[in-house]
């Protein structure tokens, strides 16, 4: 059996302030964009991702890998934006296998009409508090651990 490698002090700092902004960000984005806009955060993502996509369409499993989530949740996300007339679904024209995710013009204006308040938001909550060297350096760590987590799905 292997031994448990416990965090040092250092690293069990970092991990609770990590875990704070991976609670507390969401929470306040998905507040800011509920009150403003009627949408939840992963909503506005995808319409976000289909809005600056060749023609406002994309494949559904481009869409899921762009959107970091399964094409299960994707699903469900995109049937509550048809209902809203903001999405739509088609065949795909070159693969009868695939589904494309198209945004309406209702769907554009939607991303148009929240885009403010929530860049708003991610510059007051995130970067207002950043240089230019912490913002690189932001990147460069969350790169890291994205690589970390894809490499290693299930944890």
């Amino acid at each position: 059996m292997q031994q448990t490698r416990w965090l040092d002090d250092d690293e069990q700092h970092a991990w609770r302030q990590l875990a704070a902004v991976i609670l507390k960000l969401p929470a306040a984005l998905e507040g800011q964009l509920h009150r403003d806009a009627r949408m939840h955060h992963f909503e506005y993502w995808v319409l976000a991702l289909l809005s600056e996509a060749p023609g406002r369409t994309l494949r559904l499993s481009q869409l899921a890998a762009h959107a970091n989530a399964s094409l299960s949740r994707l699903s469900h996300v995109i049937s509550r934006l048809e209902q809203r007339g903001w999405v739509t679904r088609r065949s795909c024209p070159d693969d009868a296998r695939a589904t494309l995710a198209v945004l309406t013009d209702a769907g554009w204006q939607q991303v148009v009409a929240a885009a403010p308040g929530h860049v708003d938001a991610v510059r007051r909550l995130v970067f207002d508090g950043l240089d230019n060297d912490d913002v690189t350096e932001l990147a460069r760590l969350c790169g890291k651990i994205l690589d970390r987590v894809h490499a290693h799905p299930q944890g």
